[in-house]
């Protein structure tokens, strides 16, 4: 009797293995599909900043400040919301004397600093696009020394995504029916789905146009802002 149970329980775990084993695989079709929206950009980001030197730190400190002040002030006549401006970074970087030539055998000596540089840089948006042109030659001419770029934007860039997201589905179940007609397949249900974008940016526009003080109001072009969204789909499918 003993024997008996010891078979069936050594023999069971063999038996649900080999029927896993032939059990068929569902045969699949997958397809792949791209959907793209054009929209003008709605929005500016403008990226600039101060650097400011000094002998001591709190000399540069007083001139970066001073400075600030001065761009924050002509930032509030061009009527920019103090909401759009953020300060992007802010370095304190201290300046080194450059090392004496010495002989082979003396010790290094400690560095010693000469000076300091006081970076503050500041992102503005910008949503009157008419004023971009006019805030980079303002606030260049109010004091700011460096010009980080300019990129653009959707303020409600997720309803575009979705649009493109939307074309690139029923194109995909569009591709899908052709191929099982084709084939003479048909198709029973959706396995999976897998859904993927990213926005295609216009060329910003060369930073050292906008340091050419002499030349005028900056000429600044938005162009058309594209959203890609790509769409997977597998299908189970059967014979006809």
């Amino acid at each position: 009797m003993w024997i008996v149970w010891l078979l069936v329980l050594l023999g069971f775990p063999s038996a649900v293995q080999a029927h896993d084993e032939t059990k068929p695989d569902r045969p699949t079709l997958t397809v792949s599909e791209t959907g793209m929206m054009t929209q003008a950009p709605d929005t500016a980001y403008v990226t600039f900043g101060l650097d400011s030197p000094g002998k001591v730190l709190a000399e540069a400190q007083r001139r970066n400040s001073a400075a600030m002040s001065n761009v924050m002030d002509r930032l509030r006549e061009l009527q920019i919301d103090k909401e759009r401006i953020q300060t992007s970074s802010f370095t304190i970087s201290p300046q080194y004397r450059p090392p004496a030539k010495r002989s082979a055998d003396a010790p290094p000596a400690p560095p010693e600093i000469v000076g300091y540089i006081v970076n503050n840089m500041v992102t503005v948006e910008i949503r009157a696009l008419d004023k971009v042109g006019t805030v980079i030659e303002e606030v260049l001419n109010a004091g700011a020394n460096s010009f980080q770029g300019l990129h653009w934007g959707l303020r409600d860039e997720q309803s575009v995504r979705l649009s493109a997201l939307k074309q690139a589905a029923a194109k995909a179940r569009e591709k899908a029916a052709v191929l099982s007609e084709a084939l003479h397949v048909k198709l029973v249900r959706i396995v999976s789905v897998n859904e993927g974008g990213h926005m295609l940016r216009p060329p910003a526009p060369v930073a050292r146009m906008a340091m050419d003080r002499g030349a005028g109001e900056v000429p600044i072009s938005p162009g058309e802002m594209k959203v890609e969204a790509s769409v997977t789909l597998v299908y189970e499918i059967a014979p006809n």
